[in-house]
């Protein structure tokens, strides 16, 4: 996409959404900004505008449906269009389903699941004018594969999934131009283990092993370029959606006995620390969270992926070397027998 492609991103205030936020302006977009918290907005808009792109804060809770559609009409209003629409935000409760609430479920579920479903709404009725634009819903390995203490969170990915599934038939049976993507994450070193709702007795962290959200960010930024139906992101992501569609009972036993220490570290919670189930946290906001020390920057299965091809023929190249090695060695003995 050219230069100065407008680009809307929920839940772009922090962690992962802000870093998509940032990819996009390294390469000159103009990005519209949905979150709550409007100190996260300006910070990021101000960040963005910094990377050499332009960015407008657009407070909304993505769970109100017409907040986020005048979001997306004040986006148009600006710059004419919607070329790309990144629906990332999210909310999660870390606690046993025994010791969960409706309304939490149903908060979690309308942020996480609506959120999605209201935004690529918004987006197919803008883009549907052009026939053209791309939509990437920002998915988990949670959505193949569930873990014990997240069960609302879970739910709302898997339903994510088969949303997008159902919209991509349509989009065939029109024989439309817009394209849809799910980009299917690892566990990412973001802010929302600093503000979730948290009922276990220690600190909440992300399933090792943990990823710096601009992994994440770099596969958004492919997937709005590229006609990728699902994009999986890290080892972690393909062990866990493979292995569900093989050993599933297994993993059942697997995450019972470990998924609980796995979500846990550093010594007991704070019953005090804020939320964000509700409201926003209050403050400045960030990109990464608690865990730099732990995260990689890198994922090689990432770059395998989008260079598939390139991988695909150095494949082919060192197998025709080793084929190439095989006969060669053989050849003396060869010579050999036909001179005895």
């Amino acid at each position: 996409m050219a230069k100065g492609e407008v680009v809307v991103v929920t839940g772009a205030s922090a962690g992962l959404g802000r870093a998509i936020a940032h990819e996009f302006s390294r390469h000159g977009a103009r990005v519209g900004l949905i979150a709550r918290g409007k100190q996260g907005l300006r910070d990021a808009k101000r960040e963005c505008e910094q990377l050499g792109g332009e960015a407008i804060a657009l407070p909304a809770d993505v769970a109100d449906h017409d907040a986020v559609e005048q979001a997306a009409t004040a986006v148009e209003r600006k710059w004419g269009r919607i070329d790309v629409w990144v629906n990332n935000a999210m909310a999660s409760v870390f606690s046993p389903v025994a010791q969960m609430r409706p309304e939490e479920y149903k908060r979690v579920t309308e942020v996480t699941y609506l959120g999605y479903v209201y935004g690529t709404m918004a987006a197919l009725r803008r883009m549907a004018k052009r026939d053209r634009g791309h939509i990437v819903q920002v998915g988990s390995a949670l959505a193949y594969r569930s873990i014990p203490l997240q069960s609302a969170y879970c739910g709302a990915k898997h339903a994510i999934s088969g949303f997008t599934d159902s919209l991509r038939c349509e989009l065939h049976h029109d024989k439309s131009n817009i394209k849809l993507a799910a980009v299917h994450m690892p566990a990412l070193n973001t802010t929302q283990f600093n503000w979730v709702l948290n009922r276990l007795p220690r600190k909440p962290q992300p399933v090792p092993p943990i990823f710096q959200p601009e992994v994440g960010a770099r596969a958004v930024y492919f997937a709005a370029h590229h006609d990728r139906r699902e994009m999986w992101v890290g080892m972690p992501t393909v062990m866990a959606i493979v292995g569900q569609k093989v050993i599933p009972g297994l993993l059942d036993r697997y995450l019972g006995r470990t998924g609980y220490d796995s979500q846990q570290y550093d010594g007991l919670a704070d019953p005090r620390e804020p939320n964000n189930i509700w409201a926003p946290v209050a403050g400045a906001h960030r990109t990464h969270g608690d865990f730099d020390q732990r995260a990689q920057d890198h994922s090689t299965q990432l770059w395998l992926n989008i260079n598939r091809w390139l991988a695909l023929a150095a494949a082919a190249g060192a197998v025709a070397g080793l084929v190439g090695t095989m006969r060669t060695k053989r050849s003396p003995v060869l010579e050999e027998d036909l001179a005895a």
